[in-house]
């Protein structure tokens, strides 16, 4: 059989919207929703993935499409369980059929509690990992970024997902000081869909107001207000009706979304150590995850806290990158469960 391992470890970034698997050696194989969609009446699964996500707002009513992950914890362990189970074979289908195992490096937030990390260990051991270790979301966003973290020297990634956000300082393999907030790239969609409803009276769908974020969001000053028409229900007539939104009008949806985040960033570099915090005015703080793409975002950021900010290279990528990188350290991991983890700060 020549020389290979039968083992292949995987990385796995474990998000409130998308679920991203890294296999040693390859990169970045599967990137799909984390969606579900089910059979209520027999309770089977019909469709994970991408097929799921095309679903919502269109299903009959004996189907439900559902998030199994909340605020970047699980909301429902056994449907949770057999989507990983759908992503992790998709991820190895190439492999060899005496394979053994794979130990796999999962994601979780740096803010959750205990028994919350352990059902994500257990899901994903039940979903055919034959070891699983967790390891903060924004540690390893900042090993995905490219950022020194094994070094003294500070480093600042701020990891903005579906569900949460995450703060976090970074010297030494550890997180110092972090703050994870249950505030992110949903809340900007709900925000959306509750700013249309109130000023136009229209419904939009979850996908729709996902778009409107996508191709006009911007945050704060808009220099260059573009328009875009949105199809919804009209909630007067209840019949079908096309408007036309401005970006300068999605800013001030997310206003206070956007605000929640600056917020957060300013209360992790206050709990910061003198030494880091000179480290990161040097080296400016870096945005990851999707959220990371809001227009004008990163200038928000720059001016409130009066350091340069940078948006990494791969920023949807980038934590099931580090969740890669960091099988190389899986020693570590194993011998220090949680290093990267805690202490937080609330």
């Amino acid at each position: 059989m020549g020389r290979f391992s039968l083992s292949q470890d995987l990385g796995i970034d474990l998000g409130t919207a998308n679920t991203l698997v890294f296999v040693k050696g390859k990169g970045v194989v599967v990137r799909e929703p984390t969606v579900v969609a089910k059979n209520i009446e027999t309770g089977e699964i019909e469709a994970v993935g991408n097929p799921a996500r095309n679903m919502i707002g269109r299903t009959p009513g004996n189907i439900s499409v559902v998030r199994p992950m909340k605020d970047g914890v699980i909301a429902d362990y056994d449907t949770t369980a057999v989507m990983m189970k759908y992503f992790i074979k998709k991820a190895m289908s190439s492999r060899s059929l005496f394979a053994k195992k794979p130990n796999v490096m999962i994601c979780v937030p740096s803010g959750i509690t205990m028994v919350e990390e352990r059902a994500v260990v257990d899901a994903t051991k039940q979903a055919g990992a034959k070891d699983a270790f967790p390891i903060a979301e924004p540690f390893a966003a900042a090993i995905g970024a490219g950022l020194p973290v094994w070094e003294p020297t500070g480093s600042m990634i701020v990891d903005i997902g579906g569900g949460t956000t995450e703060v976090a300082v970074i010297s030494l393999g550890g997180i110092v000081t972090s703050r994870s907030i249950r505030i992110a790239g949903d809340n900007m969609d709900e925000s959306i869909t509750n700013y249309i409803r109130k000023h136009y009276n229209l419904m939009i769908g979850e996908r729709s107001a996902e778009s409107i974020k996508l191709d006009i969001g911007v945050a704060g000053e808009v220099t260059e207000n573009v328009e875009m028409d949105i199809r919804g229900r009209d909630l007067l007539t209840g019949l079908p009706k096309t408007i036309t939104i401005t970006s300068r009008e999605i800013a001030i949806s997310l206003k206070e979304t956007v605000e929640s985040i600056v917020e957060a960033v300013k209360d992790t570099l206050e709990k910061t150590p003198p030494e880091l915090a000179a480290d990161i005015m040097d080296r400016g703080i870096v945005l990851s995850g999707g959220g990371a793409l809001l227009g004008n975002l990163d200038k928000i950021i720059s001016d409130e806290t009066k350091m340069p900010v940078f948006v990494t290279e791969d920023p949807l990528e980038s934590v099931a990158i580090g969740t890669g990188k960091s099988l190389e350290y899986i020693q570590h991991f194993r011998s220090h469960p949680n290093v990267s983890s805690r202490p937080t700060v609330e």
